[in-house]
């Protein structure tokens, strides 16, 4: 009995719905989406709205509801972008390496050069000794103001400060040597104390005559010859046979 009322008031109440609907002018779900279908159809149909012409809204509408008719994917029609290949793309990519790697390979390669150590006692015809002033440098004038043991610079070949030494008879010894340090190209003094040649950069240290006693410089001090001329001046000419100090090629050459 109960079902029976619960049923006899819902059609009661669907009855009394549907009759206030159509007194106010409702229409029911399925009238709407009909009304809406027609109203597409008769916009498709025309060629202009408003004195605007819609042939590409048409199409759009036409594709599309065959695309929702037979369930195929449908592209935009106004897509006709240029998809590049595949090899076209390798292309492009090289080039934008090789554009970063230059100037990186440049920047490095400057980096990388500033480590190698300089060269000095180059090749080239023998040059004459100057003294700080740029005057000539002479034997005897030398010897007259640079007691036994000493180590001076003078201006040796290629500009280098290059040292001239007194050895323990009182003569120019027959090298120069080169004072730009061999690890980083500073120049490096003479401790008189120490009777050694010390870096003020990174430490390293030479002994008298040029040999590498402590690193971080990887190699011996460069030397040149110190010869004597007619005129009694010394004069600078590049050493290219062996070294006395470790028996090896001269790495200057």
């Amino acid at each position: 009995r109960k079902w029976k009322r619960e049923r006899e008031r819902e059609s009661f109440a669907r009855k009394r719905l549907s009759s206030v609907r159509k007194r106010k002018g409702f229409r029911s779900r399925a009238e709407v989406c009909k009304r809406m279908s027609a109203s597409v159809k008769t916009m498709s149909a025309k060629k202009c709205l408003g004195g605007v012409s819609l042939p590409q809204r048409c199409a759009v509408a036409r594709t599309a509801k065959v695309g929702r008719a037979t369930g195929l994917k449908v592209r935009a029609a106004g897509a006709g972008g240029f998809v590049p290949d595949m090899p076209r793309r390798n292309i492009m990519n090289l080039l934008l390496v090789a554009a970063a790697g230059l100037p990186g390979a440049t920047m490095l390669g400057a980096y990388a050069f500033f480590f190698v150590p300089k060269g000095g006692g180059g090749g080239g015809a023998g040059l004459t000794a100057k003294d700080a002033l740029g005057n000539d440098v002479t034997e005897q004038g030398w010897l007259a103001s640079h007691q036994v043991g000493d180590h001076s610079l003078t201006q040796g070949l290629k500009g280098d400060p290059t040292y001239l030494v007194v050895n323990d008879e009182g003569k120019i010894e027959n090298f120069g040597i080169n004072a730009v340090c061999t690890h980083l190209g500073c120049v490096v003094p003479w401790n008189v104390p120490e009777k050694k040649f010390k870096c003020p950069c990174h430490g390293s240290q030479y002994n008298a005559q040029g040999r590498v006693i402590r690193g971080p410089a990887p190699l011996s001090l460069a030397l040149a010859h110190a010869d004597i001329s007619e005129d009694n001046k010394v004069v600078f000419t590049p050493w290219t046979e062996t070294d006395f100090r470790t028996g090896l090629d001269p790495w200057w050459k």
